[in-house]
């Protein structure tokens, strides 16, 4: 993975919302990179800013009460903050692509499935209509739509959960995209179809060599989906490693409440384990945090994580963590 060009560089971005109650500093200094053809998977709550990173990336914060206020999106080198609102359009759709968390809400309800596919490639690859329709047909039949050509007819309500996340992947891919952004993109799927999307999603990335930053709230769908995780907390980067050094040893305390709150399957029953959950709730963004956010909730916490926040340090090769346990 260290040979792959970058595709994707986060420097130091910083994203607030300004209310009533204060700056809610929901994106606060993260720096991500990712390579070509793989996927980075970033984890965490609700709450703890990931949606607010990838919109950020699209430059889709809303404004006001949003705003990015510092840092670098670097996109193939091309710094996306520093884009014009027309450039930037050009941007969206064709090299960067998002799937969102509910396909029923981001598909049109009153256009035909095949015409919202086909208005991506007309307007940035200056398709004819005809030349635009067979692509949406070939979209359908790529991500494994049965019946391609009577599909593309149809209106989103006339499909099912999956068939629709389908729609949504054949659309974010139309234009063969340098990365897509997948934001939850199987949570409101049942369990079976949530494995044949991620199947198809890694068989996608592989075939047109596309990068995906992948959110989710999941360490499952990470272990088995992504080449490297981002632990995300309180607007922040805690723990970034390769996926195999994050499982095989990970170091952030939250990190492990993570992983030790995943139901496992074992050969006898013991009615007297309990999933570890992790107490307390992610801290209010819009006030000042003295020292380490997750001090509050932390088994390990020290006098030092009351008074001053800790660093982003690389303790082994590669593996990045936020600790004062590990300085």
């Amino acid at each position: 993975m260290t040979d792959r060009k970058t595709v994707l560089d986060i420097r130091d971005l910083k994203t607030v919302f300004h209310t009533d109650q204060g700056d809610v500093r929901a994106v606060d200094g993260v720096s991500l990179s990712i390579q070509e053809g793989t996927t980075l998977g970033v984890v965490g709550e609700s709450g703890c800013g990931k949606t607010v990173l990838a919109l950020s990336v699209m430059r889709l914060i809303q404004i006001p009460p949003g705003e990015i206020v510092s840092g670098e999106i670097l996109l193939d080198g091309i710094d996306l903050l520093r884009l014009n609102r027309m450039d930037m359009q050009d941007v969206r759709g064709k090299r960067i692509s998002m799937i969102f968390q509910e396909p029923m809400t981001s598909l049109n309800p009153v256009i035909k499935v095949g015409e919202q596919i086909a208005e991506i490639v007309r307007l940035h690859e200056g398709k004819s209509n005809k030349e635009a329709m067979a692509h949406a047909v070939d979209m359908l039949r790529m991500v494994g739509i049965a019946t391609p050509e009577k599909r593309v007819r149809d209106y989103p309500h006339q499909m099912s959960g999956g068939m629709r996340q389908r729609i949504m992947i054949a659309m974010a891919l139309s234009c063969k995209p340098r990365l897509m952004i997948a934001d939850e993109p199987t949570t409101a799927l049942d369990v079976t179809v949530q494995a044949q999307i991620l199947e198809l999603m890694d068989e996608l990335k592989a075939k047109i060599n596309t990068s995906i930053l992948f959110i989710t709230h999941d360490l499952g769908v990470i272990a088995h989906f992504a080449q490297a995780v981002a632990i995300m907390y309180a607007g922040k980067i805690v723990e970034q490693a390769p996926v195999a050094a994050f499982f095989a040893s990970p170091l952030h305390p939250y990190s492990l409440g993570l992983i030790e709150a995943l139901p496992t399957i074992t050969e006898k029953w013991d009615r007297k384990k309990r999933l570890r959950m992790i107490p307390g709730n992610v801290p209010d963004m819009s006030t000042r945090i003295v020292g380490c956010a997750f001090q509050d909730r932390c088994g390990y916490v020290m006098p030092i994580c009351r008074k001053q926040e800790p660093e982003l340090i690389e303790k082994r090769p590669g593996h990045f963590v936020r600790c004062w346990k590990w300085v």
